[in-house]
Parts: C-alpha cells; structure tokens; sequence
C-alpha cells in the first residue's frame, strides 16, 4: 500500500501513530513492510493456507464475537446432509462433474432447499463468469431456513467451518506458507484482539490479491474472518479493496465488463432469458427476500434511460435491443479469437494490451490478425506500435510489411482536460473539473463515443432494418458545448443519477425507481447524486466544518452511505454495541434509524420487526437482518451457492507450482478456466513429471514512480530517470545458485517467453522452507515494454492464460520460470530456446495441466 498507493497509505500511519497494530503480508519486503509493526514473508499463492489458520485460531479458542456471529451470520443454518467437505474428498466437495470440471451444487445448499440450487449448468455459467453476476444479484436460497441457534447441530454452518478448517493449523501454514509458527501466532492474536463489542480491525487487499485462479475464494477468506470478528458494517472494520486506478470501482459500477449492465444488473443470456420478465426473474428470485425484489424497476427504468420514448411498457422497454451473452466473451477468449480470425475488428481505450495483459505474444500476435484496431491512448502505446517494433518482429513471427492489421491511433485527453466522476474504492464519487484544454486532436471517451453514435446514426437514418433499431432509438441527445461540441458531462451524471420522465425532475432515492416506464435511471445505485438538481458529486465541504463521517465531501453509493451493511453496527435490539463504536442506532421515540451515518435499511422499520410467513422482497427482511442484499439476509460465513468452486475457500496449489499440494491430492482449482490453443500452455506442476524444468517462483507488482503498463509514466522524463531499466530481484542465496551478478543480466525463461532484466540481488526476497525444502521466489516490475523514454522487456509476457472459474480474471501473480545468468538470446533463437524448454518440459501445443489430479482413492494421476 505504500509503494502503489502512497497518498491513502497516510492514514494507515495516522491509525499506527494512535495506537494500531499494522501487519502486511507479502512475497516481498517492501516500502509497507518497512513502516509495519511485523512482516510476515509469504509463498506466492498461498492466502488460503494463512487465513484458513487465522479462522481455525478463532473456532478453536472461541474467540468469534459470538453475539454478533449468532444473529448477523449464517452460523445457524443447517446444510444439506447430501454435501460433504473437501476434507473428505481430497480436495473435492460434492458434486463435481469430471466431465466438465465444474460443480452441480444441489448438495451444497441449505437444509430442504436441494433442488432450489439454480445449478446444472455451470459450464456455462463459468463462461459467463456468473459468480460476479451473483455478486450483483445475489445467489438464490430460500429465506425459511432450519437453523441451531445453539451451533451444536453437526451440519450448522458453525461446525462445518469447525471441521473444515480442522487442519489449517500454524504447523500447516509454516509447512505451505513459509511462514513460521511465531509470527503467525502473532498475527492472529492481533487480528482477534480486535474484535468485539468494543473494538474493531480491517483488512487491506491490494487488487492483485485476485488476480489467482482462486482469487475470489482469497477474498471470501477474508470476509469469513471479518464476520467472525464482527468486523463487517462497523466504523474501523470491513475488506477494503485497493483499486489499481482511480475509477476501477467506477468501471464496475458503470461497467466495461462482459457479463454487466449498470448498478450490477446481469447481462442476460440469449438461452435463458428470451423476455424481460425471466431476465428480471432470474434477478429478484421471485419468493426470496432481501432489496433485489425491486430489480424491476432497476431494469426498466435503466431500459428506459437508453431508449427513452422508444422504450414502453407493451415492448418490454426495449428489452429486445439488448445484446446477449451466448459464451464467454471475456479479454482472453476474444485475443485467441483474434489469432484464429475470429474477430475482425477491435477498440483499444485505456488498456495496452500488448504489454499489460498475460501472455503478452498470445495479445500482439491477436492483434497482428485483425482487419482494423482503434488505439486511444496519450501516447503511442506499445498496442499500437507492435506490428513494426513488438519482439515478434525480431522473431520473425510478425513481418510489418505483410501484416494485415490497420491501426487507427486516436490522441485521447488525459484526466486533467476533462471533466467528469471518479468512483473509487469506498464507492465515493467526486468530480473532478478540467484544468487544461486537451492539445490538439485530443478528445475525451464522452467525445469520441458521443459522435461516434452520432456519425452512426446518421448514416443509418433511413435504414429500414429491424437490426438498426436499436441503434436509431437510442436516447442520444446529450447537450454539448465549445469549440470541440465537448458533451455535457453533467448532463450525464444527470441522466445515470435518473429522473422522473413525466417532468425530468431528477430522483433523491433510487427507492422512487419504478417498474412502469414512468422513471429512467442510467445507474441505480448512483440515484441521489443528482438531487435536487444539484451535483452532489462536485461537494467539497472541509473536514473542519463537518463531522468525522464527512457526508458533504463527494457522494458515495448508495443513498450517500459510506459503511455499507451498518445496521450490524448496532446489536439485535438496535443500541450501539459501545459508545466507542457508535455508528448507527435505532431511536425508539422517533421510531427510526438513525446515527452518523445514512443508515443502510429501512428507515423505519423496527428491530423488533419480524416478517409473515411468506413474505419477500423487503418485506421479508426482518429487523435484525442487517444483511438486506442477500437472500437471507445474513452475511455468509459458508456460500450455498453463487461461487463456483466450493461454498468454502480451500487452499489448492497456483497453477503452475513446483510444490505438490501438501494439503489434498487435487493440486489446483479444479475448476479454473483453461484455454486448450496452440499459442497457450501451463507449465508442469507435480504431480506431473519435469516440473524441474522450471524451479523458481516468480512474482510480480508495482512502483510508486510507473503506472500500470507504463503507458503514461515511461514517457515521463522525471520519472523514467527513478525508474530507468527493467529489473529482476533475487535473494543472495539465489544470486550463489545461479551465478547472478548484483547489476548484470539475466534472462527468465518460462513455457512461453524469454525475458530479460538487470539484477537486483537483495534481502528483500526471502528464501522460504516449504516441505522441507528451499523454495526461493523472484519479483519483477510489469511496467515496461519497448515504448516510451525507458523501456524494457514485458514481465507479464512470461505467464500464461489460466482463470479464476467466477470472474474470469487471470492467475498473473504467480507463475514458475528458470533464471539463466546472462542476456537472453534474439531473432529466431529466442523461439529455440523457449522451444528447447518445452521439449524437456514435455509440453505440447495447447498443454493445460490436468484438472484432476487424484482418482476415486485419492491417487496422484500424472499429466492426462
């Protein structure tokens, strides 16, 4: 947090001058590291093992906030006798079909609810990475649930975590992690310290914490020890997600994502919802409670923010106009549907591909095969140049003269030349204005897209066909401005705030949204940040002349809440569970919720409140649910459903290892996203044979002085001079075994590229005794490329294409590779040796380690 967000990192210092105990856990002894109360080093891959400990520390020491776990959890409920743990299939829960490698979860659900699952296809919801679907709309489960209130029952979720997590024990995270015993007893004594009526801890997770094919089980992780400690919808607590970027929050919010549409309503899936009414079935879960059963009125009103008068209730607002999803249409199916010539066309905004995205040569020779690519960027990136100056040139595997792709490059504005929102990672929006005009052909993303649609449209104005309807009834009439018809920004923010149609006043609450066409709403949950026809967004409001909660500074989402979920900073009968910890409170005179902060549930709904039989919707939501989007309204310790590879984090191996799973007979997620094609292959991992080949761990993140792919800061003259050259940390004892030279070169090799890099030989690498054995790891920096002042091989060339099964995201954290002293060769002797490793690897064209690596009595099975 230090190195890659040094301006939040100063309140973490602020917190430690007052008295708190700072931990970080890292790979590698960094900038945080330096200024943490303790270090703890940490095998690349390996969360799972360290905080599946913390939470067998609280179980076994009964150190939960038991009050708060009892009402606000899901400790209670009772599962289904037909599910059983990995603990009891090597690494396997029930219901896995080998066939697929994904789950049926009919097993894992609660008690009498078997067949209300949703499950069946989950190959298919893998590929539409439903699990993130699932965080927009919640999973399905009946809100009536058997529970034992006593935690004794042996299927409480309670025990089932018990038992679970039985075998994380400090010997355990030592023997996977590396991490001795002491310190992380340390840790966890800390963590639960803070817990309870009186006191409160968070957790910090840099955005990389997901890029792992288990990345989203890391998080659930953290969340599991959180509800434990009661640190969930408390001031001080909860899992604050460190963004990359400004705006990530807001890409998600309002999203660049596949399977999304605003405020996290699912992209619908040709197959399964041919009508608006099962797009929104399949949302609200029609019978279960909790806020989703208002995803009618999200839906239309959003449908009809795009097609206004076009949009009504006798066409299902336009609901045929939506794209659908028909597979995965995720970043990586769509490069090596570039190579296979698959895709004609592509726009690249704010990404660099060529450098930035694993498996770099997969992404330049994708590229290399389209018809057209559209490059906005303040630079000329690396995807925009590959074709003439990319290391497939040098290979011979891109000619320039023959290569097919024409590129269009467009300079684009950066943040300071325009205005607009930035959400970031405590979903609070704040405007920014501009500061300078854009140089020359410069132009915004409202700009490009604004006219774009416009020039589109007016060339299909008399188009007869049904297929350009969608595109002629767009509510496309944006106000504009200057010499450059800039659009109205603010007009935007207007209409994804929302407003009532009949006389465009714009909404307060997204609870005014309504099913009937009478409202449109561009997002949701951004409803308020144009109330009263004002720019809440634009608040500056000093700290000095507010309270500590800063409500005037911003607006966050929803409703300007800043704790989401804070009806659990209050026990069951509604009081504050300290003084210390006031938040929000129920007040029984005025019959209302109340506090610092805008309270996240029915204002007037009373603790005592319990629903009828048979109520959904909110209605269903009693008055200690605290919980409001789930479907029981409890936070989930254990996930009946909505996570694709087990209702329980478990700790598998990364994908490419040189360490056999100490743990289960299975080695990796079974149920990670591979990709068979030609261009992409997985290094062996015990238990297949020659995972020898590639010995070393390598891992990868960022500097305070480059961005991202380097885009922006490598052609920064200052900064390109603090940063000048790609390097490669090693330890000394790995310098001693390779012949590393402290400021020489050497080269990494992995399955599918040759990098080199200058040699930083120090002891911020720690050599790690993992099964008995010296396990040792080296870090690089993914900001460079062959662009720009500075430049450098592409750390992120060296992995390969392996997903996280529920969102589609990349294991890029992690891979295994060989280090060679010395410069990597060039030309066509580059493709000899990566070629000269694979064949001592045994790795053939499209190789993909098995999915399954034990059989029925728990064998190991070799390479399939």
């Amino acid at each position: 947090m230090a190195e890659a967000h040094p301006v939040g990192f100063q309140w973490v210092m602020e917190a430690k001058r007052r008295g708190a105990k700072v931990f970080h856990v890292d790979p590698r002894f960094t900038r945080t590291s330096a200024l943490a109360d303790s270090y703890l080093p940490i095998r690349a891959g390996t969360d799972i093992a360290l905080l599946g400990g913390v939470v067998r520390y609280i179980l076994d020491n009964e150190l939960d906030f038991r009050e708060y776990v009892l009402s606000y959890t899901n400790a209670a409920t009772i599962v289904s006798e037909q599910f059983s743990d990995t603990e009891d299939g090597d690494g396997f829960f029930s219901g896995f079909d080998p066939e697929t490698s994904t789950y049926v979860q009919d097993s894992w659900q609660y008690e009498g609810n078997e067949d209300s699952s949703g499950s069946g296809h989950t190959a298919k919801e893998r590929d539409t990475a439903s699990g993130l679907e699932h965080e927009s709309h919640g999973a399905q489960v009946d809100g009536d649930t058997p529970r034992d209130e006593t935690l004794q029952h042996p299927r409480c979720v309670y025990q089932i975590l018990k038992r679970h997590f039985a075998r994380y024990t400090p010997e355990m995270v030592e023997r996977v992690c590396g991490i001795p015993q002491d310190k992380f007893l340390e840790l966890a004594q800390a963590w639960t310290q803070n817990s309870g009526r009186e006191r409160t801890g968070m957790l910090i997770y840099s955005v990389g914490w997901t890029q792992h094919s288990v990345g989203v089980q890391y998080i659930r992780t953290g969340a599991i020890i959180q509800l434990l400690l009661g640190n969930m919808g408390r001031p001080g607590g909860g899992v604050m997600a460190l963004r990359g970027h400004a705006s990530i929050q807001g890409s998600t919010d309002i999203p660049t994502l596949f399977n999304l549409l605003p405020g996290y309503l699912p992209m619908p899936h040709h197959a399964d919802h041919p009508t608006f009414d099962e797009w929104v079935d399949s949302i609200r879960h029609p019978g279960q409670k909790g806020f989703w059963g208002n995803a009618g009125s999200f839906a239309a009103s959003l449908l009809k923010a795009y097609w206004g008068d076009a949009a009504t209730p006798e066409n299902d607002y336009c609901y045929g106009y939506l794209p659908r999803m028909t597979g995965d249409h995720g970043t990586y199916q769509q490069v090596l549907n570039m190579i296979d010539g698959k895709i004609k066309g592509y726009f690249l905004l704010g990404q660099n591909p060529a450098v930035g995205s694993a498996h770099g040569r997969a992404q330049r020779l994708g590229m290399a095969n389209l018809d057209w690519l559209v490059v906005r960027d303040l630079f000329m990136i690396e995807s925009a140049t590959f074709w003439q100056n990319g290391p497939e040139v040098a290979t011979g595997e891109i000619v320039p003269e023959e290569c097919r792709t024409e590129v269009f490059f467009l300079p684009a504005a950066s943040h300071v030349e325009k205005e607009g929102t930035f959400t970031q990672t405590q979903r609070l929006l704040q405007w920014r204005e501009k500061a300078v005009e854009p140089p020359g052909d410069a132009r915004s993303e409202l700009w490009f897209f604004y006219h774009l649609g416009r020039k589109l449209r007016e060339k299909l104005a008399d188009s007869k066909l049904p297929r350009d309807r969608a595109l002629l009834d767009l509510a496309w009439d944006y106000p504009t401005h200057g010499p450059n018809v800039e659009p109205s920004a603010e007009a935007v923010l207007r209409e994804i705030n929302g407003y009532d149609v009949a006389t465009g006043r714009p909404l307060s609450s997204f609870a005014e949204a309504r099913a009937d066409g009478s409202t449109a709403i561009g997002c949701w949950i951004y409803t308020g940040v144009y109330a009263d026809g004002v720019n809440q967004a634009a608040r500056r409001k000093s700290r000095h002349e507010q309270d500590w909660v800063a409500a005037e500074w911003g607006w966050a989402w929803p409703a300007n809440r800043r704790i989401l979920y804070n009806r659990a900073s209050a026990d069951p009968d509604g009081n504050p569970w300290s003084e210390r910890k006031r938040y929000v409170w129920w007040d029984a005179e005025k019959g209302e919720w109340t506090g610092h902060d805008v309270p996240d549930f029915e204002k007037t709904k009373p603790p005592s409140y319990r629903p009828p039989p048979g109520a959904s919707g909110t209605e269903g939501i009693a008055g200690d649910d605290p919980f409001i989007m789930q479907g029981d309204g409890k936070g989930w310790l254990y996930a009946p459903s909505g996570v694709l590879d087990g209702p329980l984090p478990t700790h598998y191996e990364p994908v490419e290892s040189p360490v056999r799973n100490p743990l289960y007979g299975q080695q990796a997620n079974p149920t990670r996203k591979m990709y068979a094609h030609p261009v992409n292959s997985v290094n062996p991992s015990p238990p297949e044979e020659h995972s020898q080949v590639f010995p070393y761990v390598f891992t990868v993140s960022r500097l305070t002085e480059h961005h991202t792919a380097g885009g922006m800061s490598r052609t920064v003259s200052p900064l390109a001079e603090l940063q000048p050259e790609m390097f490669v940390e090693v330890s000394p004892e790995l310098a001693v075994e390779r012949g590393l030279d402290h400021l020489g070169w050497a080269h990494l090799v992995s399955g599918r590229a040759v990098i080199e890099a200058k040699v930083l030989v120090t002891d911020r690498l720690t050599p790690l005794r993992v099964e008995d054995r010296i396990i040792h790891q080296v870090w690089l920096p993914y900001h460079f490329g062959f662009e720009g002042l500075v430049t450098g091989d592409s750390a992120n060339d060296l992995f390969g294409i392996s997903l996280d099964p529920n969102v589609l995201i990349q294991e890029s954290k992690v891979g295994t590779c060989d280090v060679r002293a010395g410069r990597r060769p060039t030309g066509p002797a580059l493709l000899d040796l990566v070629a000269d490793y694979q064949r001592r690897a045994g790795i053939d064209p499209g190789h993909n380690a098995p999915a399954v690596t034990t059989d029925s009595e728990g064998r190991d099975r070799g390479a399939s």
